[in-house]
């Protein structure tokens, strides 16, 4: 078998040189995250990216999940004891304000609400909760910049795609595009409504990246034409001890059903600033090949890092030295291959 290799767009990779070094390398898609690519940017990066390369895109929704929005830095800092007002419309954010989205969302935040911003940088409290805005305690300091993961703590009522979803894979499916992944994928019920909107001939990938995706794993899969598991954002509400042992079971299951399974975050985390990998990201990749995942995705290393052509030929090395090697291979042949 011989695993596929996602590779995400961004400021770092959106030129002709790397698409297409990246294409020699024989990637399966070009990823588009809509989280990170504002909606009237969508069609022409489609068409930047077709006049480079016949590599099929994908359109990744943005989904049920919190983000704050822009802000006036990307390196805002919330200093722990001040005052931040959490704006219900939508806001420019600084040290004292800031707004999140989906729109409306932070409606629903209550008194005693801990919010956790881009991985535990910047910690909020509500304490109050008003008609128009919230008022949050800074119970963690730390620097934020726009459009960060962000997580309470408990369940928040979501649909399964946002307006800018809806709207960008009808611009995707106008211009052709036939496959999409579904950020989020919590239900059944949300991949039908997925599949309603960009038709029975897309390729619908299915994130797994909840609680919620965990328990409806097994409608999910039937209905997905191909599941990603997102390690990061798994480990937001799931100790990070028992991420490793899910990635296991949601593989052995995908596979159990023939539905190809692929695994992203932080696979070589590293090269967004170093141009070769640690032994241990090495080591990861390989025993998530070897677990029998049919692809990789790449993220940070690819749309921000400082290397992304060395990161997909890392992985392609990796995957071809995983393919050559079986239980029985010995030193000899591993070292002379």
């Amino acid at each position: 078998m011989t695993q596929k290799i996602l590779v995400t767009l961004g400021p770092a990779s959106m030129s002709e040189d790397i698409v297409k070094r990246c294409t020699d390398l024989g990637v399966y898609v070009f990823r588009i995250n809509l989280s990170h690519t504002p909606l009237d940017a969508v069609a022409p990066a489609i068409e930047q990216i077709r006049s480079w390369t016949d590599v099929p895109i994908c359109l990744d929704s943005e989904g049920a999940q919190l983000r704050n929005q822009k802000m006036t830095s990307e390196a805002v800092t919330f200093t722990e004891g001040d005052t931040v007002t959490i704006h219900f419309e939508s806001v420019v954010g600084d040290s004292i304000n800031i707004s999140f989205t989906p729109r409306d969302i932070a409606r629903q935040f209550i008194v005693g609400d801990e919010i956790n911003l881009d991985f535990d940088h910047v910690g909020l409290r509500v304490t109050e909760a008003h008609a128009k805005n919230a008022t949050a305690l800074v119970t963690s300091g730390g620097t934020a910049g726009s459009n960060k993961a962000a997580d309470v703590g408990r369940d928040l009522d979501f649909e399964p795609l946002t307006e800018k979803d809806t709207e960008a894979i009808k611009i995707g499916l106008g211009l052709g595009i036939r496959h999409f992944a579904l950020s989020f994928a919590n239900t059944a019920e949300d991949v039908d409504k997925m599949r309603d909107l960009c038709g029975p001939d897309a390729t619908v990938i299915c994130k797994i990246e909840s609680p919620s995706g965990l328990a409806n794993l097994g409608g999910i899969i039937e209905r997905a034409d191909e599941i990603l598991i997102d390690r990061g954002d798994l480990s937001r509400k799931i100790p990070i001890e028992k991420v490793p042992f899910l990635q296991r079971r949601i593989i052995s299951l995908a596979r159990s059903r023939k539905t190809p399974v692929f695994v992203a975050t932080n696979l070589l985390e590293s090269m967004v600033t170093r141009k070769s990998p640690t032994r241990a990201e090495v080591n990861d990749v390989v025993s998530t090949l070897l677990m029998g995942a049919d692809g990789l995705v790449l993220a940070a290393e690819t749309a921000i890092g400082d290397y992304p052509v060395e990161a997909v030929t890392m992985i392609r090395n990796l995957i071809n030295e995983s393919n050559m090697w079986t239980p029985d291979t010995s030193l000899v042949e591993i070292l002379s291959s």
